[in-house]
């Protein structure tokens, strides 16, 4: 048996090596590779080093820390206004030849007019920006941002969500209009600096959603303060901190990252940022906000004078004045009226400050409220007098001029014996109306209108849907509809279930499809 064994003892040390050898083969050819690969490599680029990146690092300056502070507070604003009609018209040089067989007849048929000639009415939509100014959700945009629209969507910084908002009040003459969602939540406000400390050369940042790049953030100086380029009470602060189309109504921030104004308009011939950008001074806004807030209109205060509009120099020079106002008309019963001024009088001071012209007085006075009494002197053919008038609110001393202007948005969410707060009317659905859609379920209501711009429009609701259940509450009534409502706030999410006709293929009956709409209460 002694061979067996040796035998044995052979077959494996044999095996052994064969294991050896085939290994060192393996990290031989390996070695070869790589070592063909790395030839290769340093071939192509022999005096290369490979780059490496480093660990990340965070670098922090005072616009960085700007942009993190203002950040959960600049808010994004979309809009939609009434649908215009867009026609196109076919010269008489270039008509469309109809053929028998031409491909858009059937088109034409079927919406009753030329096709390429006449598209449907279409929605409006725009977009700007807008920061919140009081945590329970106020915010200050301007009014072109939102001027006419049917519907206000709010989007805050990092959320997917959008608020429907509600306009509180706006001033046509200041372009400041005040706007309110509910999210449920209490909201972070920016901080307010007092725009009179603004100097030329201060740093400024602007921020806002240009082009609807939401929380875009540029960085400038102040270039200018008071710019006269508009209306009466605009008075600008004018930057290069880029502001584009979309940036209106966001705000401008000096370098402690308070509001310094509303980024409101641009000079430019390209439409884009040219280096020259205007912002509404916050004191502006703060005294319309307050105004607003108070008792839904800015009130501003009148003597009851009318003056040129645009004098010359000379005119006063040669009255012997350099500055002041001439008094062209008094108004019939107005404060000045009242007070003994007269046509021609020479305007020169306001509680004995001197008034440098026209503009200058109605400021000054357009801020003091209804029933202060102020001291005016005046130059009457060549006789200095002192006069005392009580300034009213100019809406009564120019009824017919500053009359409101536009009725302020109705509430979408508005409740009505008619709408039950989410906009659509109901009715219970008869025995017969039941047994025709096969309706087994004893619940259900059937809507018969869908009011515009309301929150049922907004989710998808429809004519004739069948609304089943809100928020898994089952309704078979029109009350039941209200008692549901009665119980949600703004901000609250709901989810109507509905079954509605849907065509049945290849039958001449009417299948019914269950579907759930959903969305979140508007503002009341």
């Amino acid at each position: 048996m002694s061979w067996i064994r040796k035998f044995s003892r052979d077959r494996m040390l044999f095996a052994s090596m064969m294991v050896l050898s085939l290994s060192a083969l393996v990290v031989l050819g390996a070695l070869l590779t790589n070592g063909v690969a790395a030839a290769r490599a340093q071939q192509t680029a022999p005096d290369a080093t490979p780059l490496t990146i480093p660990p990340p690092k965070t670098l922090t300056n005072e616009f960085t820390r700007i942009a993190q502070q203002l950040e959960p507070s600049v808010v994004f604003i979309s809009t939609e206004s009434k649908p215009i009609q867009t026609t196109r018209r076919r010269t008489p040089q270039q008509p469309r030849q109809q053929a028998p067989d031409d491909m858009f007849a059937p088109f034409e048929r079927f919406f009753g007019m030329p096709f390429g000639e006449q598209m449907p009415p279409r929605r409006r939509e725009g977009t700007g920006s807008g920061f919140i100014v009081d945590k329970n959700g106020y915010i200050l945009t301007n009014l072109h941002v939102v001027d006419e629209a049917e519907r206000i969507k709010v989007r805050l910084t990092g959320e997917k969500t959008e608020y429907n908002a509600r306009l509180i009040g706006s001033d046509p003459e200041t372009d400041v209009a005040v706007i309110k969602i509910d999210p449920g939540k209490p909201l972070q406000p920016v901080k307010i600096a007092n725009s009179d400390g603004v100097q030329v050369g201060d740093w400024a940042v602007a921020i806002g959603a240009p082009f609807g790049l939401e929380t875009s953030v540029t960085a400038g100086i102040v270039s200018a303060t008071g710019r006269d380029i508009a209306q009466q009470f605009q008075r600008f602060i004018q930057t290069d901190a880029a502001i584009n189309p979309g940036n209106s109504g966001g705000p401008l921030v000096n370098i402690n990252g308070e509001v310094i104004g509303i980024n409101t308009m641009i000079a430019t011939s390209s439409g884009g940022y040219q280096g020259i950008g205007f912002a509404l001074p916050m004191n502006m806004a703060v005294k319309v906000y307050n105004d607003v807030i108070s008792t839904g209109r800015v009130a501003r205060g009148s003597i009851g004078i009318e003056f040129p509009k645009d004098p010359k120099p000379e005119t006063l020079k040669a009255l012997g004045f350099d500055s002041g106002v001439i008094v062209m008309r008094v108004e019939p019963g107005g404060p000045a009226d009242k007070a003994g001024l007269q046509s021609d009088d020479i305007l020169m001071a306001l509680n004995g400050k001197p008034i440098k012209d026209g503009d200058d007085l109605v400021s000054r006075v357009s801020e003091m409220p209804s029933g202060t009494e102020i001291s005016i002197t005046l130059d009457r053919e060549g006789e200095k007098m002192t006069k005392k008038v009580t300034i009213r609110d100019r809406m009564e001393v120019f009824p017919d001029r500053f009359a409101r202007r536009r009725p302020e948005m109705t509430d979408p969410g508005d409740a009505s014996p008619t709408s039950a707060r989410f906009g659509i009317g109901v009715r219970a659905l008869s025995a017969a109306e039941r047994k025709e859609m096969e309706l087994t379920a004893q619940g259900g209501v059937i809507v018969t209108a869908v009011e515009e711009g309301s929150f049922a429009e907004e989710i998808g609701v429809r004519e004739r849907d069948i609304l089943v259940s809100i928020n898994r509450q089952s309704v078979s009534s029109f009350d039941e509809v209200r008692k549901v409502a009665s119980t949600l706030r703004p901000g609250d999410a709901v989810a109507f279930r509905v079954m509605r006709a849907a065509p049945a293929p290849q039958s001449r009956r009417t299948q019914w499809v269950g579907l759930y709409l959903s969305g979140t209460l508007p503002s009341e």
